[in-house]
């Protein structure tokens, strides 16, 4: 993600635009302290818990950074929004879709225009995951299947979005990902224009 985060990130600054790049959870002070409570591997929280902790720190980011980076013109790519809770919290861990909904309408205001689903198969993207060395965050530790409920979700909420999705084939090189990334980017940027 973060390196195609980046590309699509100097794709828009060479069109002359401001770009703001975001984290979830995160990218304000409360919600990098609602970061540490939702990633911690030793945490024990329930699904609702969980849920509301993570439109707690989008509802931050959205007012601190994301509507002041809207407002003044600027683009604004974070790594994640809504899709990941109605992904992680309603496909992975069950909780109704309507609900996700209302919190989204009421603590995130916003949708994205175009979200780019960078599809790879779990196994593939476990494997990835353990490669880079790092210690598994407490989601990231979830079994198998609850992965594969979330990729199920995100490509169920592609095929009911195409306007809005861009699926990208991830099990490639991440050059290979983000040059087709930029590129449809592009062809989104220009239909716009």
């Amino acid at each position: 993600k973060s390196t195609v985060r980046e590309a699509l990130q100097q794709s828009l600054a060479h069109r002359g635009l401001e770009v703001v790049l975001t984290r979830e959870p995160g990218g304000t002070i409360a919600g990098e302290s609602i970061r540490q409570l939702l990633l911690d591997p030793a945490g024990k929280l329930a699904a609702e818990t969980e849920l509301l902790l993570m439109f707690a720190a989008r509802a931050q980011l959205v007012r601190d950074v994301i509507q002041p980076a809207i407002a003044r013109g600027a683009a604004v790519i974070t790594d994640r929004f809504t899709d990941a809770s109605f992904a992680y919290q309603g496909g992975g861990r069950g909780i109704p879709m309507g609900i996700i909904a209302e919190l989204e309408r009421w603590a995130a205001l916003i949708k994205p225009d175009l979200t780019f689903l960078l599809d790879v198969g779990v196994e593939v993207g476990l494997s990835r995951a353990r490669s880079r060395g790092a210690k598994f965050d407490r989601i990231e530790s979830e079994e198998l299947d609850f992965f594969e409920r979330v990729r199920a979700t995100y490509r169920a909420r592609a095929d009911a979005d195409p306007a809005r999705y861009r699926v990208v084939d991830a099990a490639r090189s991440p050059g290979q990902v983000s040059s087709e990334a930029i590129g449809l980017l592009t062809d989104w940027l220009d239909a716009r224009a």
